[in-house]
């Protein structure tokens, strides 16, 4: 019956998924439609086959047209048409009661799964239902006749069948359309409005009039017809917990009809009865009103579709589904039979009675949606980032939703529906606020807390509940509301992520000021907590709407609650509605801490950690922002039963505008870096921390150059701050060009800068207070007096008066072995790379297989050895970082195990295999996108360059390729690439070709880019990298890769070190027209990479290497004087259009005495200036300027003081500065 039929469902959510379902159980093909938004949805996945609903909508239309190609109804035909599709089920929504739809549906030879075209039409303009319902004696609820076209009729009308009244949109649906009205006032106001809604909405402004019952029962009737005038009804559900009219609890059977003998069989008959006056075919609902207090019932409108709420209604009647009867009803009616049999199982009434009489099972079903019951049910879209549900032989689930699922805005944000059955209603209750608590849904805010608190009323668990029930439901979520996020506000939590692999560790940058926020708040001192930026005019307010117990630290700030000053440092209350204030004050320090007893139990770890990061963990992978909510954890409700605590004011760190800290030497301390007076140099210069610092690095600005002991970086790039390959560790100093950046929480764990020192672990606290503006100078200690920081056995800053001294004395390397003539083992170095890091490099700065493998043999040899306390390595080209927890095993120990697993290796790495895989990866060559980014780069950055305007043209140019571009593209795919490394950022993969003549190299662009595609391939020096999303970036850019689907949530990278990359070019075309996303698998197969083929095939062909690499230095230094002189150009006309800073001071001359001013409250760069000399205040919230730090703007505010006064002038801005001068 089925096999020769293809179902397309032309919906999507959890009633897709249902649907398909239900098909594949019956062997129905199944086609799926989907947006850009939804490719990864299970109804995509789910489907035999899936289509794409292309939005053709221009730039400025394309987000908010996605929602509507789900109405496409010509579209979707055509998809029919093309996929050969025999049946179609409408789903719910969207064109489920679209007469036009169904008619095209019919027309273009297909089965439509639903009533009669006709049918649908007259049902859903509800005023005509209201006639026939009446022909078919139905009682109808007091109200006009049909549509009312004025005012003057709608008045009259009103004050005839008695106020209040409800206007209702004849085409309207799901609750909306509505409009109460109390009394002939409101009647005046609305009913225009209710007009032109309805109109908006539905493309109908038809309205029509009833009586409104306050206390009133919504309970509808399950029908099925098979079109000939049989039909069947399989009893009622009860509707009435609604909020803003839409159903947020339904049950069946319903108490009010259980409490009430005959209702259910006269207002089933009457449903029955309509329905067969119409010849109604396949499922619907007909809707009724009932008296609460006289049981009397009104029809309302009948749904021709399947329901929401139909699982219910399967419930109680075991083996019951009404999509397989839709589907068979469909078939029928194209058969002689013109329909079901009424003789079938499924259309014998006696059946659906007997179960309905024994009432042997209880069924309610709630409707969980993203949405925020504090905040008016507005619908909350985001990354749902974990989602478990309860599995129990009682609980069905339909949803659509998995851990990762985007909920986007375009949608009905409803994810899943929760069905329950019991033995008995009381069972049924107890069961689903069981569900409801155990539901982990975690992300932003949903309704579960909501229904539970529904469910355990009182009112509920007695069957009370009328559709007024939720008006004045009292419900208060156990979270706070941010009202005002500051700077930035982040989730941190200790130790942070210890992945590797490029993954930052986060968590806070000052651990100090954290732990000692948890610990007072009664926490322990690794619990999540808020890290915040808070500056004077740019406070953090969050609204607690439930009991809390918080602590705040940090640098000083004016802390309220409920306006009343508070003190820092201690362990506070908040009570219920109440709010807290955290207002930025003058002065040094940079981030506050805010811990709240419990921390964010709906937070969940990603990847070992809640901390937020670089687009992922919590909350949304994102700094918090104005309106949303955290959930916290239950507290007792008393301030009796909090004990105060008070940190000791000597206790309190102070924290100084100029700051000395404690480093360890190394990797790079040594004068093959810098010179004797460069290092003396920079360990004295007093750095200034510049305004674009973040959480991945903070940037030292000195008038000082550093004094480089050599010209170039060699094969890691041309200029002296450039090495091959580095581990980088957290707090180490990395120098980019000729600028010191002290990478940080978020920073990358491996690059191509040299590190000249590292901070020391008990001192990296101090990097979370360091305030732009503020200075730093470095001091170098010993390994030894870095554990005595961390123990707390030495004052922070005991070592100022010897630090220079000591400095000249230590050195970054450990241990050096040096190559010996005639040795086929190379040389290898063990550097210092701080207090928890061993930096081992091998061989001279080349890329070489042979010492690649070699690092590779290391690690093998130190992990098999189980060293406790060493936890990780990070591999690069010649080199690996050694990770190890210094508590636990001191340096010393950690050398002599690298250097004796070292030894223990052999002399040469000929006869090393490596396993691995072969992966072949779909790649778009010279891509729209990467032209993009150069675009970019150009309109924002350097409009000049030597790989400008195109990347291939310049790797063509740099590496002597007399084949140009076609020839630097082949290149690309004609070799395997082996990966070397994975790590810098969010595991981004390091490769080189396999064959020495496809070794393109490439010097870094300078100044980097800001933008990077995700999926780019691009080349710096003779490496690439392939970014892992969108992000900053220096390499050329090549193309950019295809997406598949193998990655795991718990392991979201696909590379390992030696495997081996081959790369398949397809078209922009060809990508962009993949059906779906994952329909294209990677082809992954095992390999070995051979260390001795791989040096046989190199010197088969020698002579060829010799040559290409030849011509390859003839190109880089044609393009190394291009651009020696194309970087100076760029930098005088640079020069040239920067403002003369005297044009920007103001002297005393220039201001009145009695003129007022606005300062800045930190230093930063000017992004817009929002007024002018002239302009006059009109508001304290008047925007006067917008400056930019950290990658953040922050808008200055007139203030009340302000209002009514003149614009005189404007000033350059470091902390402090004047802004701005009124008169």
């Amino acid at each position: 019956m089925y096999a020769s039929h293809k179902l397309l469902v032309a919906n999507r959510g959890e009633i897709a998924v249902r649907i398909i379902r239900t098909a594949q159980r019956l062997g129905i093909a199944t086609v799926a439609i989907y947006t850009s938004s939804d490719a990864l949805s299970p109804h995509v996945t789910l489907a035999n086959e899936a289509a794409h609903l292309e939005n053709h909508a221009g730039d400025q239309q394309e987000l908010a047209s996605e929602s509507k190609l789900y109405l496409s109804s010509a579209v979707i035909v055509s998809i029919c048409r093309q996929y050969q599709v025999t049946m179609v089920h409408p789903g719910y929504g969207f064109l489920s009661e679209n007469e036009e739809f169904a008619l095209s549906v019919e027309a273009a030879g297909m089965i439509w799964l639903g009533p009669q075209p006709d049918v649908i039409r007259i049902m859903g303009l509800k005023h005509e239902a209201r006639h026939l319902a009446a022909n078919a004696g139905l009682q109808l609820v007091p109200g006009s006749q049909g549509l009312v076209n004025t005012l003057d009729e709608a008045l009259s009308i009103a004050n005839t069948i008695g106020f209040p009244v409800i206007l209702k949109a004849t085409a309207g649906g799901g609750g909306m359309g509505l409009l109460v009205c109390q009394n002939g006032s409101d009647l005046s106001k609305c009913f225009i409005s209710a007009q032109e809604r309805a109109t908006s909405l539905f493309r109908n402004g038809g309205v029509f009039i009833e009586r409104y019952y306050p206390a009133a029962r919504h309970i509808e009737i399950q029908v099925f017809g098979n079109g000939l005038g049989d039909v069947v009804h399989m009893g009622e559900r009860e509707c009435s917990v609604q909020r803003r009219h839409q159903k947020a609890v339904e049950e069946t059977p319903s108490p009010f009809v259980a409490a009430h003998p005959g209702l259910r069989q006269d207002i089933c008959d009457a449903a029955v009865k309509l329905c067969r006056s119409i010849k109604y075919a396949s499922a619907g609902t007909v809707e009724f009103l009932v008296d609460d207090e006289s049981g009397e019932f009104f029809f309302l409108e009948m749904n021709t579709r399947i329901q929401v709420e139909h699982a219910i209604t399967e419930a109680i009647h075991p083996g019951l589904d009404l999509v397989e009867m839709m589907l068979a009803q469909g078939i029928a009616q194209r058969s002689e039979a013109r329909g079901l049999d009424h003789a079938t199982k499924s259309m014998t009434q006696a059946i659906y009675d007997k179960n309905l009489a024994e009432s042997r099972i209880h069924a309610i079903e709630a409707r969980v949606y993203c949405e925020n019951p504090s905040e008016g049910f507005k619908p909350s879209p985001g990354i749902l980032q974990f989602v478990e549900f309860p599995q129990e032989n009682w609980l069905r689930v339909d949803s659509w939703v998995s851990t990762g699922t985007e909920v986007t805005r375009f949608f009905d944000p409803l994810i899943c529906k929760l069905i329950v059955t019991g033995s008995t209603r009381e069972q049924a209750v107890s069961r689903m606020v069981q569900v409801l608590k155990a539901c982990k849904v975690f992300g932003p805010p949903n309704n579960l807390a909501y229904l539970a608190s529904i469910c355990d009323s009182t009112i509920f668990k007695e069957g009370k509940a009328t559709t007024r029930f939720l008006d004045n439901f009292a419900f208060s979520p156990i979270a706070f509301t941010v009202l005002s996020a500051g700077i930035e506000m982040t989730i941190q939590d200790l130790p942070g992520r210890r992945i590797g692999l490029g993954i930052p560790q986060s968590g806070p940058m000052d651990s100090r000021a954290f732990s000692a926020a948890n610990i007072l708040a009664g926490n322990t001192a690794e619990t999540e907590a808020l890290e915040i930026i808070v500056l004077p005019g740019a406070g953090c307010k969050l609204k607690f709407h439930s009991f809390a117990i918080v602590a705040i630290t940090g640098k000083p700030a004016t802390v309220k609650i409920n306006g009343e000053q508070v003190p820092m440092w201690a362990r506070l209350t908040v009570f219920e509605n109440a709010t807290l204030d955290i207002a930025g004050l003058p002065g040094p320090g940079f981030r506050v801490y805010l811990a709240i007893r419990g921390g964010f139990p709906e937070v969940p770890r990603y990847l070992g950690s809640k901390s937020t990061s670089m687009g992922l963990g919590g909350h949304q992978g994102r700094s918090l922002r104005v309106g949303d909510q955290l959930a916290l954890t239950s507290q007792p409700s008393g301030q009796d039963e909090v004990a105060a605590l008070l940190l000791p004011g000597n206790l309190i760190p102070v924290y100084p505008q100029d700051w000395v800290i404690q480093v360890l030497a190394g990797p790079h301390d040594d004068e093959e870096i810098l010179t004797a007076e460069g290092n003396t140099r920079f360990y004295s210069t007093k750095w200034c921390i510049s305004s674009s610092s973040n959480r991945m690095g903070i940037r030292l600005e000195s008038d000082h150059r550093i004094d480089w002991a050599r010209k170039t970086g060699g094969e890691g790039g041309s200029h002296p701050s450039n090495i091959l390959d580095n581990g980088y560790a957290i707090g180490t100093v990395n120098v980019n060009g000729d600028t010191p950046v002290i990478l940080t929480n978020e920073g990358p764990d491996m690059g191509g800068y040299v590190c000249l020192c590292t901070v020391a672990t008990g001192e990296r606290w101090k990097l979370g207070q360091l305030s732009p503006g503020s200075t730093v100078t470095f001091c170098k200690i010993s390994w030894q007096d870095a554990q005595a920081v961390v123990a707390g056995s030495k004052p922070d800053m005991g070592f100022i008066d010897h630090g220079a001294k000591e400095g000249r004395r230590s050195s970054g390397i450990l241990c050096r072995n040096e190559w010996l003539p005639g040795s086929s083992r190379p040389a290898v170095t063990f550097r210092q790379a701080g207090d928890s890091t061993i930096l081992v490099e091998y061989g001279s700065m080349h890329l070489d297989f042979v010492l690649r493998a070699r690092v590779h043999a290391l690690e093998t040899e130190v992990r098999q050895r189980n060293v406790k306390g060493i936890w990780a390595f990070a591999p690069c080209i010649r080199s690996t970082m050694c990770h190890f927890n210094p508590s636990v095993i001191s340096q010393a120990d950690v050398l002599a195990v690298l250097l004796n697993a070292e030894r223990s290796l052999p002399d040469s790495a000929s006869d090393l295999q490596f396993p691995g895989r072969k992966i072949t990866f779909p790649i778009i060559l010279d891509d729209q996108w990467c032209r993009d980014a150069l675009q970019r780069y150009m309109r924002t950055t350097r409009n000049s360059a030597v790989y400008l305007p195109s990347n291939v043209h310049y790797l063509a140019q740099n590496n002597g390729l007399e084949g140009g571009v076609e020839e630097a593209l082949q290149k690309l795919v004609d070799s395997a690439w082996l990966v070397f490394g994975v790590g810098f950022y969010l595991a981004c993969p390091f490769l080189v070709p396999i064959d020495p003549r496809c070794r393109l190299v490439g010097q870094k662009m300078n100044p980097s880019r800001t933008y990077t595609p995700s999926g780019a391939v691009g080349i710096a020096g003779p490496v690439a990298a392939i970014y892992p999303v969108v992000s900053p970036g220096g390499y050329q850019l090549l193309a950019d890769l295809g997406k598949g689907p193998d990655f795991a949530s718990d392991r979201p990278w696909l590379l390992q070190p030696f495997d081996q990359v081959v790369f398949e070019p397809v078209s922009e075309e060809r990508y962009l027209g993949c059906v779906r996303p994952l329909d294209y698998k990677f082809k992954i197969e095992p390999a070995v990479f051979s260390m001795a083929a791989y040096i046989t095939f190199i010197d088969s062909i020698q002579q060829e290497i010799t040559e290409f690499k030849q011509r390859q230095a003839e190109g880089t230094a044609r393009e190394e004087a291009r651009e020696t002189e194309l970087l100076r150009e760029w930098q005088e006309q640079k020069a040239a259009k920067a403002p003369p800073a005297d044009n920007l001071e103001l002297t005393s001359a220039d201001v009145e005495t009695g003129s007022t001013s606005v300062t800045s409250s930190m230093s930063a760069s000017i992004w817009k200036i929002k007024c002018q000399s002239g302009d006059v205040i009109q508001s304290a919230d008047d925007i006067l300027v917008i400056l930019e730090a950290m990658k953040t703007e922050i808008n200055i505010l007139a203030g009340d003081e302000n209002v009514g006064k003149v614009v005189k002038s404007l000033a350059s801005v470091q902390v402090g500065d004047v802004l701005a001068w009124f008169e």
